[in-house]
């Protein structure tokens, strides 16, 4: 047998190889969903379940037992930049629950001509909500690189303590954005103390 006859069989034993391997790969997420429906293990939302007895489509899921429907606040979303750019939040205020999974976009744009660096830092009024105001997705302490006039969307997704003192009932966040390489400002809250001191 020819060396090129038996490198031709080779190639061809390594292309069904290939193909096999090509065909489990694909064929593992089916395979990996059923045996989980028969074993009950690793099943992370009730909602894809449409089973007898099981939470399916248009199922009603249990309800968030952390989540004190009894109270409402209102969440109002401040934006500062500091310098020529726009930043802006997609909506001014919310009401929600304590306990209560939020979410808000927040704006970005480079309106300037060249290539700029920028990050932001967040602040909260009253003070004492800070401790109970919990971000489980943000863009501040972040730096982002944007380029003339792009722009962009970032999330916040929060939740309110249900141990915020009742006396609570609206909080504003602010986030004060700034190019990375300049001064950091002060927290709006503080700058606005100084200025009030200044003029006194």
């Amino acid at each position: 047998m020819s060396i090129r006859s038996e490198n031709a069989k080779m190639v061809g034993k390594l292309a069904v190889v290939a193909a096999g391997m090509f065909a489990f790969g694909y064929a593992l997420i089916p395979l990996y969903k059923h045996i989980c429906e028969l074993t009950g293990i690793n099943i992370l939302s009730l909602a894809e379940l449409d089973v007898p007895g099981g939470a399916g489509k248009g199922a009603k899921l249990p309800a968030n037992t952390q989540v004190d429907t009894s109270r409402t606040i209102t969440v109002e979303f401040d934006a500062n930049a500091r310098g020529p750019w726009a930043f802006k939040p997609a909506v001014h205020s919310m009401q929600v629950h304590p306990g209560e999974l939020a979410t808000v976009m927040y704006e970005f744009q480079n309106t300037q001509n060249r290539r700029m660096s920028a990050q932001a830092i967040p602040s909260y009024a009253p003070r004492q909500a800070a401790a109970h105001f919990n971000k489980l997705e943000c863009f501040c302490f972040n730096q982002y690189t944007l380029e003339p006039g792009e722009k962009k969307q970032w999330p916040v997704v929060f939740v309110i303590d249900p141990r915020l003192s009742k006396d609570v009932t609206t909080i504003t966040l602010s986030y004060t954005f700034f190019e990375v390489g300049g001064k950091t400002p002060a927290p709006p809250q503080q700058a606005a103390l100084a200025a009030a001191g200044a003029g006194a």
